[in-house]
C-alpha cells in the first residue's frame, strides 16, 4: 500500500516503505480539540498522521483515544471518564451519506466501550471547524453549553437550558445563537443519568445507545453547538466531484430507490413478520398478530415528509403526522422504534407508537432499549414480580412509565438502569427474560431460530446491537437452522465492513446496502480525499485492528472491576435457547447451545482470539497494537 501526502512520523503496519511524503494533511483535518471542563481549559493539539492511517477516523479513532487516556476502571459517570465526538476522513465531504459522526465513551449501562452514530449537521460543521474529534473531560459545576465556533470555544452557562427536552433546547440555541448553528444535546433522560440516554440532534436524530447521553448528563453539558467555515481539503477534488457526481446518479437509477423513498426501513416491519424475526412481548415470538398496523403500508398513510442526514439522497426518517386522544403531533419513525415501541410491547396502534417514539425523541430516550424495558416491565407484571399493574399494549401505563424512568420516579429509577440491573434487583427468573447482551438491550430480530444474527448481536463492539452486522438476511440465503462456518466467515466480513469501514470513515451504510452502491466506490472516495490508496486487505486489517482494540479495552475495564472474562459474555439470552417459538412456520423452534459455542468457537478463531474471546499476543502484534497496548503483558488474561 503506497500512502502519501504524510510527514514522515513512522512506517505503517505490515508495509515496509516510508508512508508519509510531504506536509499537506488530505481528507483528516489532523487536530484534535481537547475541552477540560474542570479546569475551563481548551486546548487543540496534533493527532499523529500515522494514527488516523491506522485507525481511519470515527469509531476506529475513539477507541484508540478511550484506550490511550483512560485510567483502567474509570467510573462511567465520574469526571475522569471521557466523551468522545469523533469524525473520520469522508466526514462532511459532499458525497452520499456523509453527514455522521461517532459518539463514544465508556458506557455506563455496560461497563465497557459505548458508542453510536449521528446523523447531523454537526458532524459536517466539526469538519470545518478544522478538527477530526472533540475530548470532553472532567464536570462542570453548573449545566454548560459548549460553543465551537471554528478556532473560538466558549464555555456558557446553561442554567436556562436545563430541564428543557431535547427540542426545546435545539430551538432555544437556534434563537440564540442562529439557525444555521448545528447542535447536540440532551434531554431531561441523560441529565437524570438514565443509564440508556441518547445525544439528540436535528429533532428526533439520535445515537449513544449505551448512555452515551448520561455521560454528557453527568459533565453537566446540555448541549454543544457547532458553527464551521472552513474548507476541508481533499486530495484530488476534480476526480472527487466526478466520482460523487458518477455515485448519485446510480442511487437514483436503482431500482429499489423509489420503493425506498416511499418506506425506508420500515418495510421491514412485514418482513420480519413473515420470517419469523419480529420481535413480539419481549422477544417471546417472531410473530405479531397486528403486525400490518405497524406497517410501512401503514406509515404511508400517514407519512408527510421525510428527512436525512447532510448529502442524503436516500433519507430514512419518515415523518409522520399522528393524532391521539384528539391530539396531534409529528414523529420520525424507521423500523427500529416501531418494533420494539410497537409489536415487542404488543402495541399494534401506529398513531400510539408515533406518540412513545415522541416521547423518547424529546426525553433523549434510546428506543429500542426503552422498548425492551418496557416489555420486560409488562412481563414482570405478567409473572407478579412486581406490584404494579402492566398490560401489553398498555399505551397509557407505557407513557406513565417512560416519564417515571426519565425523572427516574419509583419503580422507574430502578429500570432507568437497563433491563441487565434491574433483573438483579427484582429478582426471581426475570434474569431469563432480560433480553440483553453485555448489558445493551437487544435490538428489534428475534432470534430463536436465527444463530448468525444471535452471534452478530453477542459479538458486537458495543452489546446486543445490530449496526454492526445485519445478518438476518444473508442468514435467510444461507439456511436458518444452520450452524456452519461459512455464516461466520460471512459474519466477520460483514462486520469488518458495516462496523469497520463505515464507522471509521464515518458515512452511512445505507447507499451500499438499499441502492448497492459498490464498496469499491468508498474505497475510491478515500483515495481522491487522502491520497492514500488503501486495498480491501488493507481495510480488513484495520477493522481487525479496531474489533481487536475494543475487545481488549472491554476485557481490561471488566478486570479493573474484578470480573473475569470468558466466552460466557458473547452468550445471548437464555429465552433463546430455552423457550422454543409457538407460533408460525417456525414453531417449536430454539437456538441450540452446542451449535452455537460452535459458531462462537470460529469466530473467535478467525479474529485471532483464545477460547475465552481474548485476543492471543500474536493477534495484538500482528495487528499492531503491541505498541499502544504494553499494559496489556500485565494482565494474565492476555494468552498465546
Amino acid at each position: 500500500m503506497r500512502l502519501g501526502c504524510f510527514i514522515n512520523l513512522g512506517t505503517f503496519i505490515n508495509t515496509c516503505s516510508p508512508i508519509f511524503i510531504g506536509v499537506n494533511v488530505f481528507g483528516w483535518r489532523g487536530r484534535l480539540l481537547r475541552i477540560n471542563l474542570s479546569s475551563k481549559k481548551v486546548t487543540t493539539t496534533a493527532i499523529d498522521s500515522e494514527v488516523l492511517q491506522k485507525f481511519l477516523g470515527g469509531r476506529g479513532l475513539a477507541a484508540y483515544l478511550l484506550w490511550k487516556e483512560l485510567e483502567p476502571g474509570t467510573p462511567p459517570l465520574s469526571p475522569s471518564n471521557k466523551l468522545i465526538i469523533s469524525s473520520g476522513p469522508l466526514t462532511g465531504l459532499p458525497l452520499p451519506s456523509s453527514g455522521k459522526l461517532v459518539a463514544a465513551s465508556k458506557s455506563p449501562l455496560t461497563g465497557g466501550y459505548g458508542d453510536g452514530n449521528v446523523g447531523t449537521k454537526a458532524a459536517v460543521h466539526l469538519r470545518k471547524c478544522g478538527y477530526d474529534a472533540l475530548i470532553i473531560e472532567g464536570s462542570a459545576e453548573k449545566p454548560t453549553l459548549i460553543l465551537v465556533e471554528d478556532d473560538k470555544v466558549e464555555l456558557v452557562n446553561a442554567d436556562h437550558l436545563w430541564g428543557l427536552t431535547a427540542w426545546e433546547t435545539e430551538l432555544r440555541i437556534g434563537k440564540e445563537y442562529g439557525s444555521d448553528m448545528s447542535v447536540l444535546s440532551i434531554g431531561p433522560a441523560g441529565e437524570n443519568l438514565v443509564k440508556f440516554s441518547t445525544i439528540i440532534s436535528e429533532f428526533g436524530r439520535s445515537g449513544g445507545r449505551p448512555g452515551i447521553g448520561a455521560v454528557m448528563g453527568s459533565k453537566k453539558v446540555k448541549a454543544i453547538a457547532i458553527r464551521g467555515t472552513k474548507d476541508v481539503p481533499i486530495h484530488s477534488p476534480n476526480e472527487f466531484k466526478n466520482a460523487v457526481e458518477e455515485a448519485y446518479e446510480h442511487i437514483k437509477r436503482d431500482a429499489n430507490y423509489e420503493f425506498w423513498i416511499r418506506q425506508g426501513t420500515m418495510s421491514t416491519i412485514l418482513w420480519a413478520n413473515e420470517n419469523s424475526c419480529l420481535p413480539t412481548r419481549n422477544f417471546r415470538e417472531g410473530i405479531f398478530e397486528e403486525a400490518s398496523k405497524i406497517s410501512g403500508d401503514a406509515m404511508e398513510l400517514i407519512k408527510v415528509r421525510q428527512k436525512g442526514c447532510p448529502y442524503c439522497e436516500i433519507p430514512c426518517g419518515n415523518i409522520v403526522r399522528y393524532g391521539v386522544n384528539g391530539t396531534s403531533n409529528e414523529s420520525e419513525l424507521d423500523y427500529e422504534n416501531v418494533a420494539m415501541l410497537g409489536s415487542n410491547i404488543g402495541l399494534g396502534d401506529l398513531h400510539k407508537v408515533s406518540d412513545l417514539n415522541l416521547m423518547a425523541d424529546l426525553y433523549g430516550l434510546d428506543t429500542i432499549s426503552l422498548g425492551n424495558v418496557l416489555a420486560f416491565t409488562a412481563e414482570l407484571s405478567e409473572s407478579r414480580l412486581i406490584d404494579e399493574r402492566v398490560e401489553w399494549g398498555d399505551y397509557r401505563k407505557f407513557k406513565e412509565l417512560i416519564e417515571d424512568i426519565t425523572y427516574r420516579r419509583g419503580l422507574g429509577d430502578v429500570l432507568a438502569e437497563g433491563v441487565r440491573y434491574a433483573s438483579s434487583k427484582i429478582g426471581g427468573n426475570s434474569a431469563n427474560f432480560a433480553m440483553h447482551v453485555k448489558g445493551l438491550e437487544i435490538s428489534a430480530y428475534d432470534c430463536h431460530a436465527a444463530p448468525g444474527m444471535a452471534l452478530a448481536y453477542s459479538t458486537s463492539p458495543i452489546g446486543a446491537h445490530h449496526k454492526d452486522a445485519w445478518f438476518i438476511a444473508t442468514e435467510i440465503k444461507l439456511g436458518r437452522l444452520q450452524y456452519s462456518k461459512e455464516k461466520i466467515e460471512r459474519l466477520v466480513w460483514m462486520q469488518n465492513v458495516r462496523g469497520g469501514l463505515f464507522e471509521s470513515l464515518t458515512t452511512c451504510r445505507f447507499p451500499w446496502l438499499e441502492t448497492s452502491l459498490s464498496l469499491d466506490a468508498y474505497l475510491k472516495f478515500l483515495k481522491l480525499a487522502t491520497g492514500v490508496n488503501y486495498s480491501w486487505d488493507d481495510i480488513h486489517l484495520i477493522a481487525n485492528r479496531i474489533y481487536t482494540l475494543i475487545r481488549t479495552f472491554w476485557i481490561r475495564e471488566y478486570l479493573a472491576d474484578g470480573i473475569k472474562w470468558s466466552s460466557s459474555m458473547d452468550m445471548p439470552p437464555k429465552r433463546w435457547f430455552e423457550e422454543p417459538l409457538s407460533k408460525g412456520p417456525l414453531a417449536g423452534n430454539k437456538l441450540s447451545i452446542d451449535g452455537y459455542r460452535k459458531m462462537l468457537s470460529w469466530y473467535y478463531e478467525m479474529r485471532g482470539w483464545d477460547e475465552d474471546g481474548i485476543p492471543k499476543k500474536s493477534t495484538i502484534i500482528k495487528l499492531g497494537l503491541s505498541d499502544i497496548t504494553p499494559k496489556l503483558d500485565i494482565y494474565a488474561s492476555l494468552k498465546e
